[in-house]
């Protein structure tokens, strides 16, 4: 059989004899080919979410993030068995067309081995991407910061992490740079929420005002603040303010939503009844002179945070 390569193009029995040929097995080729990654692409997705299913949960962990892990690792499965398809397919089709790819990579030489040497940080990624993955340091859906880039992770694979961040912006990380990893997401997340307010004001009123828009957010959100009950108490003395910190731990991914309602609600009554927060203006007019804070005593602070 001629070489493709090899064929008069001036020649139309030469187009004749190659498109019968070469053209119908290459064809062949790669509809096979193709075939074949859609029905193991299917067929790794229904694997996981079947293995998946029926395994058992970590902790705080619902079905939906099982199968959100399932179809991460089916997505890198799918990978791997595209690129060695890919691969074989590519081998055949030279093959096909007369030339010959023992001879292709024995002839490269010097080529070779600078690929090799090139290779190195393509190596270095798939196996740190494998030990991600593996691990299950995160999964898609999880929000993440990795290699000083935060955000959501919309893919993974051996090679790299594709992440958007808050500005929509899209991140592909090479999984050889990263060498720490932060799961923000994963199994649960932890309420820390600090409010500042001013000395003077009445630490069991603010604590009573907390802790009632706190029962109120878990009656109209049930399920999303896993803490039995928030802690409260009083964090740090600062120069013109006192800070409650409340602490708890919610659902995974829940803790800046939950944050934004209690600030927001805190801050409504504590105004309501004339207890403000502490502050100064961030920006003051030229001229300006900051409000005067109010200066207690130790003694009086003692007696202010009720022997706390």
């Amino acid at each position: 059989m001629t070489p493709l390569f090899l064929f008069d193009v001036t020649s139309v029995d030469s187009w004749r004899d190659a498109l019968s040929t070469h053209g119908w097995n290459i064809l062949v080729i790669v509809v096979m080919f193709t075939v074949a990654e859609i029905f193991l692409r299917t067929m790794a997705r229904k694997l996981f979410r079947a293995v998946i299913k029926n395994a058992p949960l970590r902790r705080n962990e619902d079905r939906a993030g099982l199968q959100q892990r399932a179809d991460t690792l089916a997505s890198t499965v799918q990978w791997v068995l595209r690129t060695v398809l890919v691969f074989i397919g590519l081998t055949l089709i030279l093959d096909e067309i007369g030339i010959s790819v023992t001879a292709l990579i024995a002839g490269v030489g010097v080529v070779g081995i600078a690929i090799g040497l090139g290779a190195q940080a393509l190596v270095r990624d798939v196996i740190n991407g494998t030990f991600i993955l593996v691990e299950d340091q995160y999964r898609v859906g999880d929000v993440v910061t990795v290699a000083n880039v935060s955000g959501t992770v919309l893919e993974i694979n051996p090679r790299r992490t594709v992440i958007r961040d808050a500005d929509g912006n899209v991140h592909s990380v090479p999984n050889g740079a990263i060498s720490v990893s932060t799961n923000q997401t994963t199994g649960f997340s932890r309420l820390n929420l600090e409010i500042p307010v001013t000395y003077a004001a009445d630490l069991d009123r603010v604590f009573e005002i907390i802790g009632e828009e706190c029962d109120r957010l878990r009656e109209e959100r049930p399920g999303e603040i896993l803490a039995p009950e928030l802690t409260l108490r009083v964090a740090a003395f600062q120069e013109n303010r006192l800070v409650i910190k409340i602490m708890g731990d919610v659902v995974a991914g829940k803790h800046w939503d939950l944050s934004g309602v209690l600030r927001r609600r805190i801050k409504s009554r504590l105004d309501a009844e004339g207890l403000s927060m502490a502050g100064v203006p961030i920006a003051l007019p030229a001229g300006a002179v900051p409000p005067a804070q109010p200066v207690v005593d130790p003694g009086e602070a003692s007696r202010l945070l009720g022997g706390q």
